[in-house]
């Protein structure tokens, strides 16, 4: 099962390597992406990280993860930022489509949103969007990780770790998930919300 992470100029560090590490130390192949080939992505604090590779939307992974950054401010580089160049909206929506299973930490879920992906759905976000995220007509869930199937929120950034274990339980189960949570010295916070279909 392939887990990959798309990274984009500003993007919040602790969304992508909270998430990260639960899955490489389940076992998981974990790449970083980005839409385009560049020599390094510089993240929201300025840590200069080098991607494996350009997300290739013909060979999708299972699970796409996508980060937050600099959208409570309008940061000129992060999740705001791409989203005003739309580009990266297209690719969820293409991956969306193609049934790819997609994941977001913290304004991440404001991609996701703005791709028209959570209309009606429900979904969680960092505490200080969700009445921006509410205003994109999604059933806002105040949970640290909302699993609705196809689609997983996670709030803020530190829930990256949340949403990093609980992948680890969904894919691999719970005896897992506890293992890898004892090795990073962590307990997992709040609730994990899942359809009951699921």
């Amino acid at each position: 099962m392939q887990f990959q992470i798309l990274i984009f100029n500003g993007f919040e560090e602790m969304d992508v390597f909270g998430v990260f590490e639960p899955l490489r130390m389940a076992g998981f192949e974990v790449k970083l992406v980005c839409l385009e080939r560049l020599e390094h992505v510089v993240g929201f604090y300025g840590t200069r990280v080098i991607p494996d590779s350009v997300l290739d939307v013909t060979n999708k992974p299972d699970v796409l993860i996508v980060p937050g950054g600099g959208w409570i401010t309008r940061a000129p580089a992060g999740a705001w930022a791409e989203a005003e160049k739309g580009t990266i909206l297209a690719v969820l929506q293409h991956l969306s489509e193609a049934q790819c299973i997609l994941a977001s930490v913290c304004a991440g879920a404001m991609l996701l949103a703005k791709a028209g992906l959570l209309k009606d759905r429900p979904a969680t976000t960092n505490l200080s969007l969700l009445d921006e995220l509410w205003q994109e007509q999604v059933n806002v869930i105040q949970a640290r990780v909302v699993d609705d199937g196809d689609i997983i929120t996670a709030g803020g950034i530190t829930s990256s770790l949340d949403l990093g274990v609980w992948l680890v339980q969904r894919f691999l189960g719970a005896d897992k998930a506890l293992e890898v949570s004892r090795k990073l010295e962590f307990e997992p916070r709040g609730c994990v919300w899942q359809h009951s279909s699921h």
